[in-house]
């Protein structure tokens, strides 16, 4: 039994060992742009604090349409994709342009609702977009739609299989004492300081970093998604989610146009106020991305805490109907897990201690990479059979 034992250690160090290896870099630039985007939201809102905000006036504030055309009149500007509205009088409206004929998106504007005044271009927008795109995808070309996504989800998985194949190399005879898996032993040097610093923080960060990869893996492959949407949804919501779009020969064989009718925001605007009134804080505004006329309304309550704890209607732009609402007040709790998977991933849905502790989590990633390479060498070292020396040669030798 003993020997079986050691065998399997034995497969699962060299596992362990290989998949180490082979995805130390890119685990540590996956974890460390995650790390970098923690604070995303606190870092740009500080920085744009200047931009964000107005004085409030008596006048009413104008339609969405209204200060598109105004601000259209006063400046060229890009196709407006989506408008970001809030129910305080003293918050500016944030534009967002669609994509030029290069693929790249314009910066996002800042305006006064009252008058359509340009108020700036969030800084920072930029950066953590980068950070972002190299983050999910490293940077190849076709973001979602290109290789990047599989391979961060390869990573995921490597990662999974060295957090457990790591727990179990390390299990101590005395699994029971706390000291033992939670403690370094700071006095060694080489090799077991390095063991020590391997195995006990990885012990610490063990459980973030398997939330972290269970939720990125929903980003990274459709089967993952489509399995956690059937495992916790209801059965017409997860039929609904799992609906194909319709294909390009389907919309023209049913006379619909590929090149989308200029619509706008104010009907659907309208509609929304109508139902919700006053009980939002903000509202994201999002013209279809293909043909269509029906806009996409996220709405966050003013006791929302997190940015995924939010309503969604959709509204026909031309009728101002309202075609579906999906309150989250209405999900059953696995519904709820799913619309927080990015809160979760992030470890928001904690709060700011969580964000900071997956941030940290996410930072010592480097330690692991390094750690682990040091000792696979010092474990190669220790293998190799040691050459006698030249001065105690013998013929033949």
């Amino acid at each position: 039994m003993r020997e079986s034992w050691r065998a399997i250690k034995a497969i699962l160090l060299q596992v362990h060992s290989i998949a180490g290896l082979v995805l130390a870099l890119l685990l540590a630039l996956i974890a460390l742009t995650g790390a970098i985007m923690s604070f995303e939201d606190e870092i740009v809102d500080q920085m744009n604090a200047g931009i964000m905000r107005v004085t409030p006036r008596s006048a009413p504030a104008l339609t969405p349409d209204g200060l598109i055309a105004r601000l259209k009149a006063a400046q060229d500007v890009g196709h407006v994709s989506a408008v970001t509205l809030s129910s305080d009088p003293s918050a500016a409206v944030r534009l967002r342009f669609a994509r030029d004929e290069q693929g790249a998106r314009a910066s996002s504007l800042y305006v006064d609702p009252y008058d359509a005044r340009v108020l700036g271009s969030p800084r920072g927008e930029e950066f953590f977009a980068t950070v972002r795109r190299l983050h999910r995808w490293l940077l190849i070309p076709g973001d979602a739609k290109g290789w990047g996504r599989q391979i961060t989800g390869v990573a995921a998985l490597g990662l999974i299989v060295m957090l457990v194949s790591g727990l179990v190399l390390r299990w101590p005879r005395r699994a029971g004492s706390v000291k033992t898996w939670l403690k370094p032993n700071l006095v060694l040097t080489g090799r077991g300081l390095h063991r020590s610093l391997h195995a006990v923080i990885g012990t610490w960060v063990l459980p973030v970093y398997l939330v972290m990869t269970l939720t990125g893996l929903w980003y990274s492959f459709d089967w993952y998604k489509d399995g956690v949407v059937w495992l916790l949804s209801r059965p017409q919501v997860t039929a609904a989610k799992m609906q194909p779009m319709m294909p390009t020969k389907a919309l023209r064989a049913a006379g619909v146009s590929e090149t989308a009718q200029p619509i706008g925001f104010d009907r659907a605007w309208a509609a929304f106020l109508h139902e919700e009134g006053s009980r939002f804080s903000k509202a994201l505004l999002t013209l279809p991305a293909g043909p269509g006329t029906v806009i996409r309304v996220r709405s966050w309550g003013k006791d929302s805490t997190l940015d995924t704890t939010r309503d969604e209607f959709r509204i026909d732009a031309v009728t101002g109907q309202l075609v579906s609402a999906e309150r989250y007040a209405d999900k059953t709790f696995g519904e709820k897990i799913i619309a927080n998977v990015l809160d979760i991933h992030r470890g928001a849905f904690l709060g700011w201690p969580g964000k900071l502790a997956f941030m940290l989590a996410a930072a010592l990633m480097p330690l692991f990479a390094v750690t682990g390479v040091l000792l696979y060498l010092s474990r190669r070292k220790l293998r190799r059979p040691a050459q006698p020396p030249l001065g105690r040669l013998v013929p033949g030798e």
